[in-house]
C-alpha cells in the first residue's frame, strides 16, 4: 500500500494559501512561479506548477525535416487504422 506525505496550509480571509515547503520543492516552485488547480473527481484538486511559457518550451520539440501534406498525413493515418483492426 502507498503512504502519502501530507501537508496542511490555511486559508486567510483573503483566500490566500502559503503553500508548504515540502510541496514547493516537490514541484520545483520558486518565487513568482504560477500554479494551476485542476478539478479531478469529488472535490478533489490537483496542484501543477504552471511556471513554463510557450517561449521556454520553444526548441523542445525538433522540426521535420521537411513538410509534410495533408494528404500524406491521412494516408498515414488510414494505414495505422488499417493496422489497428
Amino acid at each position: 500500500m502507498e503512504t502519502f506525505n501530507m501537508a496542511t496550509a490555511t486559508l486567510t480571509s483573503k483566500g490566500q494559501i502559503t503553500i508548504p515547503v515540502q510541496v514547493r520543492t516537490a514541484l520545483g516552485l520558486e518565487t513568482g512561479d504560477r500554479v494551476e488547480f485542476v478539478e479531478m473527481e469529488d472535490g478533489k484538486f490537483s496542484i501543477i506548477a504552471a511556471s513554463k511559457t510557450v517561449h521556454d518550451l520553444k526548441g523542445l520539440i525538433r522540426k521535420p525535416a521537411q513538410a509534410i501534406s495533408i494528404e500524406d498525413m491521412n494516408r498515414a493515418i488510414a494505414a495505422q487504422g488499417a493496422k489497428a483492426r
